[in-house]
């Protein structure tokens, strides 16, 4: 399921009808409050917000999805017409997994919720190296039993590396797979690879960086 929330009805109703035309099942809403109530039955996979909302903003009701245990796990993908890179950093950092701007391609903005979908498929499996534990049933990593608070993008980039240990990827490759398609962006990489590190601590140095291409976690 995919919820959208848009305040301009037009717009609201085409990326529905599209979705669901692709077989993808969306439900739209053209206000928060109607939103928020359809989370308490029903917890989407991926919600698109449009940032520019009547009262209040997308960044706002992505907080309040990123900070609730039942819907923290949302993808999401934002939607608006602002295109400053400013503001598309800061809806990543927030915990987005997309960002596209209007006026968009419907088609583009179709094969951008494929990618999300599919990359929930191959979800990575808890995982343990000596002391440092992921799971991904738990949504949480630690390391000799401590947890490790992780935004949720860089929880989702160690669950990629460590699906995918000793291959070196390009930072192209880990922007398109986890953010959509941000090559101009890859010093966003570059800043969640860095925290991630530091918040590892010693296990930070498994990843690797491997110069004039990207990264690879190595053990």
């Amino acid at each position: 399921m995919v919820y959208v929330l848009e305040d301009e009805k037009s717009i609201l109703e085409l990326v529905v009808y599209a979705l669901n035309s692709q077989n993808i099942l969306a439900c739209g809403f053209d206000e928060v409050k109607a939103f928020q109530d359809a989370l308490k039955n029903e917890i989407p996979k991926i919600a698109i917000l449009d940032v520019m909302l009547p009262n209040t903003s997308g960044f706002e009701v992505l907080k309040s999805l990123k900070s609730n245990p039942k819907t923290k796990n949302i993808c999401v993908l934002m939607l608006t017409a602002l295109s400053d890179e400013y503001e598309k950093v800061k809806g990543l950092d927030l915990g987005a997994d997309d960002y596209i701007t209007k006026p968009f391609g419907i088609m583009e903005l179709i094969a951008r919720v494929r990618v999300i979908l599919r990359r929930l498929d191959t979800d990575t499996p808890d995982f343990t190296l000596n002391g440092l534990e992921f799971s991904n049933t738990k949504h949480e990593v630690r390391i000799n039993g401590e947890k490790i608070k992780l935004t949720l993008k860089e929880f989702e980039l160690l669950g990629f590396l460590l699906k995918n240990p000793n291959r070196a990827f390009m930072r192209e490759e880990i922007m398109h797979i986890l953010w959509g398609n941000y090559e101009s962006y890859s010093r966003t990489l570059d800043i969640h690879i860095k925290t991630l590190r530091q918040k590892l601590g010693d296990y930070g140095q498994i990843i690797k960086t491997i110069h004039g291409i990207g990264y690879k976690l190595e053990c």
